[in-house]
This record gives structure tokens, sequence and C-alpha cells, in this order.
């Protein structure tokens, strides 16, 4: 019981948001009515068959062939209007989910970007592997069956409490021989149902109750294939050059058995389950009607009797066996839960993380670093600096042995590692701008890409144009309001020059640069450098990088590794 408390504790944990602190709440719980109004009216009109079916096979019986028409029309009229219930019921149904997932997935989209989650989710093991999985297959999965088996769960309930007052009073006594003595069993088909699908659920349970896990591993291995053929597909050239295709292959194949054989797991887990299920629906249709022959064949009930409590018996039956039909999907409900519980987990391990750093971070006119040693994620040391500050104008060029420390100090600056102590002062995000080796440009427009974060209309065409002439990249000028996947279409050096003319737009008053132009020859880095310097004549630069070009550009020097770093001031 505290594995299902927990996991519906969790449930209400995810959905909660949605349905009593959103914006949409009035809207969604106005569609929940109309749609639960619409379940319980077909709760209603199956009662009414039930009813119907005793007059109508009446009539058979009694070869009354006035009745027999009257009902045909009764029944006509009716079903038109369980159709149109129907109808209704299913669109209004993915209206809401539609909603559900639409606000769902914007909600979880600001938690994941909000605070760098994001960030350390990917770099650390935090327990959430495949976030886009999270955000796009389960998310959608959460809302189609919570609400499918929420009103399922509803229909099955309200039905079973509409038929077995019925049923109760269809059934009579069932008189029980037993010692000697006739023991009379009042409403004895409500206690054969209550018995075979009691029986029933609990032996499904007990079948499928692996498939829980079994879901949940194999949306994992689906989808670290995908990520794998993503990744494959990013970086087809190198792959291509070191003829890696083998590598790949075997990789790939490596990834999909898990997918295969988790598969199989699960295909001989339904199996066995289907077994259990096809045979238990099987009993069922004739299980009320061997039930209720001693009745009928005695004379105690007329053929428009049996067949209305057939229909009664169905009805409870089926309602009582909700969780064998829906086992299978609430077994993948179980799952998909578990995933996103996971998801927020993680989003609240990277708080805790950012939350413990022992990093003061604060605002300023300079850059002021103060007592900083920084670390790995498992506490090794990787160095100290006791002092840094650099004045607004001033250039500082950070060199280092590979692997000391320089892209962790670079990220660090920037305020996404927070793993250390000590205390960092730089100015505010308004003023500066950060610039990796390896540069992203998103799937857009080269406008779009140039101005990025900001959107394309921030500038004017003759800026983007003038910034492209300026770090060799003239030829593009034409091609701004082209769309491609500039990642894939530029070079390394071309893909940095795009970089370096955000800064050119950007003009930011303090300008980072961790091996921004590593890929470009020491002609054109220095071109490209020289246009930074004319463009930002009074801007403070900050680098990261080995290349004669950037020492010529930069006033100070701190070499990281050193014993005790010397403070470096601007002149």
């Amino acid at each position: 019981m505290s594995r299902l408390a927990a996991f519906f504790r969790a449930f209400w944990g995810l959905a909660k948001p949605y349905w009593t602190r959103s914006d949409e709440k009035g809207r969604a719980w106005g569609l929940l009515i109309v749609i639960v109004a619409l379940n319980l009216s077909t709760v209603a009109l199956s009662v009414w068959f039930n009813f119907w079916y005793k007059s109508f096979y009446d009539s058979l019986q009694n070869r009354n062939f006035a009745d027999f028409k009257t009902y045909l029309l009764q029944f006509c009229g009716v079903a038109v209007a369980f159709i149109i219930v129907a109808v209704y019921q299913t669109y209004l149904s993915q209206m809401l989910r539609l909603y559900w997932r639409r606000w769902l997935t914007d909600h979880w989209l600001d938690e994941w970007l909000a605070r760098k989650r994001y960030y350390l989710m990917q770099l650390l093991p935090l327990g959430t592997d495949n976030p886009d999985q999270r955000l796009a297959d389960d998310l959608r999965l959460f809302t189609d069956y919570s609400l499918s088996l929420a009103l399922g769960l509803l229909n099955s309930v309200v039905t079973l409490f509409s038929f077995l007052g019925i049923l109760w009073s269809l059934s009579g006594d069932f008189a029980l021989p037993l010692f000697g003595h006739q023991i009379a069993i009042p409403g004895y088909m409500v206690w054969a149902a209550l018995i075979y699908a009691g029986i029933g659920t609990w032996l499904t349970h007990k079948i499928g109750r692996p498939l829980v896990r079994l879901n949940f591993d194999q949306q994992r291995y689906e989808a670290d294939f995908r990520f794998h053929l993503v990744r494959l597909r990013e970086n087809v050239e190198g792959i291509a050059l070191q003829d890696g295709e083998a590598a790949e292959k075997a990789a790939l194949g490596s990834r999909f058995r898990h997918v295969v054989d988790n598969f199989f797991a699960i295909m001989k887990k339904q199996k066995q389950l289907t077994w259990f299920t096809s045979g238990y629906g099987q009993v069922a249709t004739v299980f009320p009607f061997i039930v209720g022959a001693p009745r009928y064949f005695s004379g105690g009930i007329a053929l428009g009797d049996l067949m209305q409590t057939v229909s009664a018996f169905g009805q409870v039956q089926s309602s009582l066996s909700y969780i064998i039909g829906a086992y299978t999907d609430i077994a993948e409900w179980w799952s998909v839960i578990n995933r996103l519980q996971g998801f927020v987990e993680g989003l609240g391990k990277a708080d805790a993380i950012n939350a413990a750093s022992k990093i003061a971070a604060a605002s300023g006119e300079t850059l002021a670093v103060e007592n900083l040693s920084l670390e790995l994620p498992d506490g090794r040391r990787l160095f100290d600096l006791d002092r840094l500050d650099l004045q607004a104008g001033g250039s500082l060029l950070i060199e280092g042995r590979s692997g000391n420390g320089k892209t962790t100090f670079f990220r660090a600056l920037a305020g996404l590692w927070p793993f250390g102590k000590g205390r960092i002062q730089r100015p505010g995000a308004h003023e500066v701008l950060f610039l990796p080796q390896k540069p992203y440009l998103p799937i857009a427009s080269l406008r779009a890409a140039l101005a990025y974060p900001e959107g394309p209309d921030r500038y004017q065409t003759e800026e983007y144009r003038a910034a492209l002439t300026a770090i060799g990249l003239g030829a593009f000028a034409g091609r701004l309001d082209e769309e491609a996947n500039w990642a894939q279409l530029l070079s390394g050096g071309e893909q940095q020059r795009v970089q370096i003319a955000r800064a050119l737009l950007k003009q930011p008053r303090w300008l980072f640069l961790d091996e921004a132009t590593s890929a470009l020859d020491e002609a054109s880095e220095a071109a490209v450098l020289e246009a930074l310097r004319q463009a930002l004549p009074h801007g403070t630069l900050v680098s990261i990088g080995h290349r004669p070009a950037l020492a010529a550009l930069h006033r100070d020097r701190l070499t990281l590794g050193a014993a005790l770093p010397e403070p470096v001031a601007a002149e």
C-alpha cells in the first residue's frame, strides 16, 4: 500500500499545478465537468438499454410484431443519442488532453530551462536520462493515460452502482445444498460477479506486474538508441573522415539489441497476460448464461428476464474487471509517472547543487576574483586563485596546460560552475558576452543565427552585412534569410566567425572568449581579432588561448596552474 500511496502522491504532484494553479484551470474544470456529464449519460443510456433488452426479447418470445417494431424504433432513437454522446465525449476529451499537454510542456520547459538546470542535468548524472523524451513523449502519455484511465474508472464505478441493484433484484435467491440443508443466497449473481472479477483481478496483477519495469526500461532504451542516431547525424563528417561506419554500426547495434531484448521480454509477459485476459473474457461471455440458466429452464424467469440479467451481469462484471482490461495501460501509465517523477527529482538535485555552492557571485563594474578554489564534481581540486582584479577597458589572456581547468574557470566566470569556493564579481548579464570554443548555431535563418539569442529583427540588414564582411564571410551577406542547419553547412572556422559576428553586432562592454578562434588559421584569426579590436575599442576582453595573435591583443596574462598567480589589473 505504501508503494500505491507514493504513486498517487507522485501523480497528484504532477497534475496539481495545472488543475489548481494554472490560468487555464477554469476552462479545464469546465471541460472536465462536461466530459463527466457525457460519461454519466452513456451509463444512463446503458441502463435504458438493459431494460430495453427485457422488453425487446419478451416481444420476440411472445411473437408480438407491433411491440417488436415499437422497440426497434425506440432503439434507433436512443442509438442516435448514444452516437452523439460518444462523438462529443471523444472530441472534448482530446481537446482537454491537448490543452493539458500544451500547458504542461510550456510549464516544464520553463522549469527545465530555469536557473541553468538543463546544463547541470546534462553535465552530471542526476538520475534523469533523455530529458527530451520526458518533455516530448512522457508528457503526452501522462495526459492521455491520466484522462482515459480516470474516466474509464469513473464509468466503471458509476456503471457498477447503477447495475448492482438491477442485478440483485433480477438474481433472486439461489438454493445452495449444504450438509443436507438448503441455504438461500440472495442476489447470488452479484456474489458470483464479485468472486469472478476478484480472482481475475488478482491473477492479472500477479501476471502483469513486471510490465511496469519493462515498459520503463523500454522507453529508456528507445530514447538511448534515438539519441545516438541523432549524434551520428550531427557528426557525419568526423565519422566519415575516420571511416567510423563500422564502429558506429556496432555501437548502434549494441543499443538496439537492448531495445529488441527488452521488447521480447515485454512480448512474453504480454503473451502470458493475454492468455489469461482473453480466456477470462471468453468465459465471462457465457458465465452469466450458465449461472442464470437454472432459473430460466425451471420457468422462474422469461427469456426477456434472462437477457436483462445477462446484460446486467455483464455490466457489473465488466466494471469489476476494469483493472483486468486496462492493466497494460495502467502498467505503462505507472512507468510514465515514475520517469516524470525522476525528471522532477533531477530538477530538485540541480537546485540543491546550486544552493550548496560555496562560490559567491556578485555584480559590479569590474571583474574580481577572491580566494577561488575550483573543484570537479567528485571533489578533486583543479586550482586555486587567490586574487584577480581586472578593470573595465582592460584585456586579459588566460593560459595554462591543457586540462588544468581553463574552461572550467571560464564556466565559473559565466556562473555555470557551482563546484568549489570563493567569490567572483563580474558585470551584469546585459554587459557581458561569453563565446565558447564550440559555437551554437540554431536551425533557423542566418539572420536569426547571427542575432541569437535575440530576435532576427533586432538589427538592420546593413548591420548584418557589415558584420559578416568584417569577419570574412561577406559571401554570405545575400543569404541572411536562408534557413538551414548552419552547424552542418559551415566549417568549424566559419561557425566561429559567425559567433564573432554576434559580438560585433551586440557590442558588449565585456567579452569572454574560450578559444573562440582556435579553428581559424593564424592570418584569419589575426584579421578577426583586429575586427574585434576596432569594433570594441573601449571594451574589456578576457580570452583563453595560446596563439601569438591572442597574445598581441592582450596587455595582461594569467597562467593557471602557477603556485600563486599574481593579481592582474589593467593600466
